[in-house]
């Protein structure tokens, strides 16, 4: 129901993320209590990743593979990442302080996001 969906939390939680952010910090969603509901689990999980989350607070290790599937950066999001913080670079060559990939303004605060999801992802890959 509506309360699983958490959209009364919205507010709060996006206001979490917005804060961590301004500070340069990672911030972890709240625990899923339903630990044994592996599905629910996925939604909690996928909802946190699209609120900004970095990942989840886990009480089970059962939880575990769910979440690191869910808040781990796919093949493509590394790929396009690493395509605009190249755009962005060689347009900074060219003098200018934005980028067009794929039709889209590049600045430098999509570099920054960009950074951090490679930075994240040579943080699993080191702690495999």
């Amino acid at each position: 129901g509506e309360w699983n969906s958490r959209a009364a939390l919205v507010h709060s939680l996006s206001h979490t993320v917005l804060a961590a952010r301004a500070f340069g910090k990672a911030v972890l969603d709240g625990v899923h209590l339903q630990f044994k509901d592996l599905d629910r689990l996925e939604h909690s999980c996928i909802q946190g990743r699209n609120l900004g989350f970095d990942g989840k607070t886990l009480i089970h290790p059962t939880s575990i593979e769910t979440a690191n599937k869910v808040f781990s950066p796919s093949d493509e999001e590394v790929a396009r990442a690493r395509k605009v913080i190249e755009a962005f670079e060689e347009a900074s060559r060219a003098g200018s302080a934005l980028a067009v990939l794929n039709g889209k303004l590049i600045e430098a605060l999509h570099v920054r996001e960009a950074e951090r999801l490679l930075e994240l992802c040579k943080a699993i890959s080191e702690s495999e």
